[in-house]
């Protein structure tokens, strides 16, 4: 299903760092706790929990189906998980790097591993849903091929949503 993956780089201060990335049930309490500072994190660019009371739902941990999170020895430092959308669609969730690990392609290699997990598991597409403010995850997801399509779902009447898609 998933082999756990390591990776050694310099870090920011050049500071030898090694990284693994482990596939984990959505119960994870680690998964738990970066869940809960990305829910700070949007809370603080959309200007509070009232201005995103139409995502939450949208959000449970308890809804995905596959669950990455990449460590740093034995700190969680990043996660991403996804959402089995219908038979061929899988959408990715709950994309969050710690900001002292931004940068350093933490999220790429869990997106990466996202979508060897999706084809191993017959889907074609991957879909996902962000916001403007969320600039440097924009950049991202353009950079490894995810393309804007209109909003779907349960974002169709969410005018700050931003959709996209990426054929594997």
């Amino acid at each position: 299903m998933f082999s756990e993956f390591h990776w050694t780089f310099l870090s920011h201060g050049s500071k030898l760092s090694s990284f693994r990335n482990h596939m984990v049930e959505a119960s994870n309490s680690d998964f738990a706790a970066l869940c809960t500072m990305l829910d700070q994190y949007l809370d603080e660019v959309a200007g509070g929990k009232k201005n995103r009371e139409g995502y939450l739902s949208h959000n449970k941990r308890e809804d995905l189906q596959a669950v990455i999170l990449a460590y740093d020895g034995l700190v969680p430092v990043a996660c991403a998980g996804l959402k089995y959308y219908d038979d061929i669609t899988a959408e990715v969730k709950r994309v969050f790097v710690k900001p002292e690990y931004r940068q350093l392609g933490i999220g790429e290699s869990l997106l990466w591993q996202l979508e060897n997990y999706a084809r191993k598991n017959s889907f074609s597409t991957l879909i996902l849903e962000t916001g403007a403010p969320l600039v440097a995850a924009m950049k991202i997801y353009e950079k490894i091929g995810y393309q804007e399509i209109d909003r779907y779902g349960p974002y169709k009447d969410l005018a700050a949503s931003i959709c996209l898609q990426k054929k594997l």
